[in-house]
């Protein structure tokens, strides 16, 4: 009984020793199988990669070298087809069919080593490729051979084929500081990889068998026998055919390397600073940035002749908002010059009268003018300021469309004042312009002569979005009141067409002269700007498919004057836009717009005194302006030479007729520019003057106000120009300056006055005693 009990806790025991060695195998398979898991690291291979920036179709246009110098593409999935055949056929003809390792080619290799005493060849496969690339600072022996081997086993297990094909790919060494095959095919071929040659593709498949010894830079003899004895193996295997193979052993070997495109250096670098992506796909249209570089680069041989050294361009596309092409500044091509690193699309520069068009929109919205109504354009100073049109001339009056196309100064500060500085520059930061940071006082009306500072950028953007609600409006199976506007300046379609075809009328440069008797001429509206010392130059125009915007200048602000947007600007632009594929113009917005008679002479609905009138297109608020104010009903006599009335002569002899008056002061210079005005005829003799118009109105001081009068060089009271505009052109007047009798004019009246400080009462008779008087005072500079 105890020999049996013995014999079973002997066999017990057998037993559990069996178990625990199993259990020990076990053990070590488990330890096993986790150090092969985790022997492969995470991440093969670095981040550090340039940074490209593509166009939209993903053509090269911009790129910066990595931290570590090296040109090194972020990676890519899509391995070119042409190159993947090439690379398997050279490198690794079974890489579909082993694991990893392919045992015959190490056999291969290792009999070749010994014969010759040397490492001949390394029997390596794509895989082994990839693992020794991922460990770039290990020694190549025996022992690291062995670990290649085992860690191309467990890369099988965790990547596909073609992940392994782009881990090799993307990573490769092909000569220099280039890694990966798509930074080789731009730094050879100057093209993407997807479309290189059978001949190029198999160039770039032998580079990394030896990138330190074949490159294109040397050796090119041993480099061009691989790779024709590359596409001689892609012959014999049926790859490629005999006229693909006879014209590929043709192609030469490239040169020297080409440089990395960078046709927009002032986005790249404001890519780098802003986006943590490497790869980078913009809206820029690379044939049309080549053109813009170039048209620019070409453009500045002009311009250094006057010492203007910087310019910049947009173009951009209506529909989306989005930027075709932008060049900030003169393409280092071209010369290096002072201020070339300063992005001049987006530096903020005096605006000049490039934000008249905004106000014009403003005005026809709100109802206060209609596309031709007369605006005064006098000589005008409101609170201490003093604007001159360009030619330092006065119309007297303008229709207020003749003086945005014409870009004149003082018409544009007395419509700002109407609309309200505080209302405009609403209006402009609403439709996205970020530089008007100070409060509307601080601007003052000088707001739309170029006293704020705006960006290239945010003004064409802001063309961009009217233009673009014009063709929002005509899209198909829309309701125009459904469309969800980018626009959000309140501004309607209808006041936005009307101002673009009022910019139709500006005088285009000297080499666009007779553009409108062309039938293939293209309709822009388009706007320029020179701001104060002729620092900036503005040109931008806009068509449905393009706004286009051109600044011209100095960065440093240095004024040269050349420096005009007519003159410096305006040419630029044209050229711009003849390269540009063929435009069309803005579809009228009829539900948007009202037809009205208006008067042909005032531009304002027409009265029941206006005998000339026209049909026209307004602005649906401009329902709300008044009738005309300037024409008249008159009484004459039988010969229409003398003003009448019922006292004076019998209503049977009177000839009632509508007359067109202007102000006394508008009159003044209107009569000089326009021939057909006529002058009232004198009152009759006998007859009083019975009217309420006018016949005297004072230009300066035109409001009460306060005058401040500087001193003069040796430290006496400077003097102030006190004018009286008079119907009747041999008028005399006598100026009183508190009842003191102080001058006579007759014809021009003018008077030079220096009163003392402190209030004054002014009073002006003519020789018909007829006055004016107007309260003003006096603030002497110390």
């Amino acid at each position: 009984m105890i020999n049996f009990y013995n014999g079973c806790v002997r066999k017990l025991s057998n037993v559990l020793n069996h178990i625990l060695k199993f259990k020990r195998l076990y053990i070590l398979v488990l330890i096993y199988l986790i150090a092969v898991y985790f022997s492969l690291p995470r991440k093969l291979f670095s981040s550090d990669y340039s940074t490209v920036i593509f166009d939209r179709d993903l053509e090269l246009i911009g790129s910066r070298v990595s931290k570590k110098e090296q040109w090194r593409f972020p990676e890519d999935s899509i391995i070119p087809h042409k190159f993947k055949i090439c690379l398997i056929n050279f490198e690794d003809k079974h890489f579909y069919i082993h694991s990893g390792v392919n045992p015959i080619s190490i056999i291969r290799s290792g009999v070749k080593n010994i014969r010759y005493w040397k490492i001949k060849s390394g029997g390596s496969t794509l895989s082994m490729q990839v693992i020794r690339m991922s460990r770039p600072y290990k020694t190549r022996s025996l022992l690291e051979k062995i670990i290649e081997i085992f860690l191309s086993f467990r890369l099988e297990l965790s990547y596909s084929k073609n992940e392994i094909l782009s881990l090799y790919s993307n990573n490769a060494p092909f000569g220099g500081n280039v890694i990966g095959i798509n930074a080789a095919s731009w730094r050879y071929f100057g093209r993407n990889s997807e479309n290189l040659s059978w001949a190029e593709a198999a160039m770039l498949a032998v580079l990394p068998n030896s990138p330190s010894l074949i490159h294109p830079g040397k050796n090119r003899t041993a480099l061009l026998d691989k790779r024709n004895h590359l596409l001689k193996k892609l012959f014999n295997n049926n790859i490629i055919t005999n006229d693909i193979y006879s014209l590929a052993i043709l192609e030469p070997i490239p040169g020297s390397p080409l440089p990395f495109p960078d046709l927009i250096p002032h986005i790249t670098a404001k890519s780098i600073s802003k986006n943590n992506s490497r790869k980078i796909i913009t809206s820029i249209k690379k044939s049309l940035q080549e053109n813009l570089n170039r048209i620019i680069g070409d453009y500045y041989i002009q311009l250094k002749i006057n010492n203007i050294k910087n310019a910049a361009a947009v173009i951009i596309d209506v529909n989306t908002g989005n930027a075709l092409a932008y060049t900030g500044n003169i393409p280092v091509q071209y010369g290096i010059i002072d201020g070339q690193q300063v992005d001049c699309v987006q530096a903020s520069r005096s605006t000049g009268s490039i934000l008249k068009p905004f106000l014009f929109m403003g005005m026809q919205q709100d109802g206060l003018i209609l596309p031709g109504t007369l605006v005064p354009d006098i000589p005008t100073r409101i609170s201490g300021f003093k604007p001159e049109n360009y030619d330092a001339g006065y119309d007297g009056a303008v229709p207020a469309r003749k003086a945005l196309a014409r870009s004149l100064n003082i018409p544009a500060v007395r419509m700002l004042q109407t609309f309200g500085v505080a209302k405009f520059q609403n209006l402009l930061q609403k439709g996205g312009l970020t530089t008007l940071t100070y409060s509307p006082d601080h601007y003052g009306l000088t707001l739309i002569l170029g006293g704020a500072e705006g960006k290239l950028w945010e003004i064409s953007s802001l063309y961009a979005s009217f233009a673009r609600e014009l063709n929002n409006y005509w899209k198909p199976q829309k309701n125009y009141s459904q469309i969800n506007f980018e626009n959000t300046t309140g501004i309607g379609p209808g006041a936005i067409f009307l101002t673009f075809e009022a910019l139709l009328e500006v005088n285009r440069p000297d080499e666009e002269v007779g553009w409108n008797n062309l039938a293939s001429s293209r309709r822009i509206a388009w706007k320029t700007g020179t701001s104060f010392g002729f620092r900036d130059g503005w040109a931008i125009g806009s068509t449905p498919e393009y706004v286009v915007g051109v600044w011209v200048g100095n960065s440093d602000g240095e004024g040269r004057p050349g420096i005009t947007g007519i003159g410096a600007a305006a040419p630029l632009l044209f050229r711009i836009f003849n390269s540009l594929p063929a435009t069309s113009w803005f579809h009228k917005p009829f539900d948007d717009l009202e037809h009205v008679k208006v008067c042909r002479l005032s531009g304002y609905k027409a009265g029941p005194f206006c005998d000339e009138t026209d049909s026209i297109s307004i602005a649906r608020a401009g329902l709300k302006t008044g009738l005309c104010p300037y024409h008249q009903l008159i009484h004459l006599d039988k010969n229409s030479q003398f003003r009448v009335n019922s006292h004076c002569l019998s209503t049977d002899m009177i000839n009632h007729v509508h007359w067109f008056i202007l102000p006394p002061a508008m009159e003044l210079y209107f009569k000089k520019r326009n021939i057909f005005y006529k002058t009232l005829p004198p009152f009759m003799a006998g007859c009083d003057d019975d009217s309420e118009l006018p016949v005297m109105e004072l230009i300066y001081p035109s409001e009460t106000l306060k005058i401040l009068v500087p001193r003069e060089i040796d430290g006496t009271p400077g003097k102030t120009i006190f004018e009286i505009a008079h119907r009747n052109s041999n008028a005399i007047l006598y100026w009183y300056i508190d009842n003191e009798l102080i001058a006579t004019t007759q014809s021009i009246h003018q008077v030079a006055l220096s009163p003392g400080s402190g209030r004054h009462l002014l009073s002006v008779v003519d020789q018909d005693g007829r006055f004016l008087k107007r309260w003003f005072e006096i603030i002497a500079r110390k």
